[in-house]
């Protein structure tokens, strides 16, 4: 690999993770040496500074994030904020009930009860706050188990998930939910 496609993967990784990543897992993920990835950096964030791009990547300790420009936080702030104010989909109600209804549930769980990938739209509920982690489960694999949160309760207006109206009734509105109870 060229040393400019070792930029760009390097910036890839740092934008599909999206997170802190420590440098041994991205030296590990692009195969370039630890020793290397800091010239690395130093390029790529040359490249923004030189382009005059809204990203940079920090260093936070052992690790690498790519992120945006601190002059860049109030534009970035006000569309999450409009996200997390805005209407669930059909799909985000579905799921937001089989959760609610059957919690603490898996993802696998959802998803069979669905008959769809819920991943992004479980992603979507967990940042609006609807939907948290529960626990780990102690078996293999250990997938986590999900419950809704407080911030659920009070966006519905009830004081617990027993003020939940009876399946039966959901059953009327929602089918698929019918079909899923014993």
């Amino acid at each position: 690999m060229s040393f400019v496609e070792n930029i760009s993967t390097v910036e890839a990784v740092l934008f599909a993770y999206g997170e802190p990543i420590p440098v041994k897992l991205l030296s590990e993920a692009t195969g370039i040496e630890a020793e290397s990835l800091d010239r690395i950096i130093t390029l790529l964030n040359d490249r923004y500074d030189e382009s005059h791009s809204a990203l940079q990547v920090l260093r936070l300790g052992d690790s690498y994030q790519l992120a945006t420009r601190k002059e860049y936080a109030p534009a970035v702030k006000k569309v999450f904020d409009t996200g997390k104010n805005s209407v669930l989909s059909s799909a985000a109600m579905e799921t937001l009930a089989v959760i609610a209804y059957n919690q603490p549930v898996t993802k696998s769980f959802v998803d069979t009860v669905r008959g769809v990938d819920s991943a992004a739209v479980l992603a979507r509920l967990i940042e609006k706050e609807l939907v948290e982690e529960a626990e780990r489960l102690e078996v293999p694999g250990r997938p986590i188990a999900y419950r809704t949160t407080r911030n659920f309760l009070r966006c519905f207006g009830i004081s617990s998930v027993d003020d939940l109206p009876p399946l039966s009734e959901m059953n009327k509105e929602y089918p698929l939910l019918s079909d899923q109870q014993g």
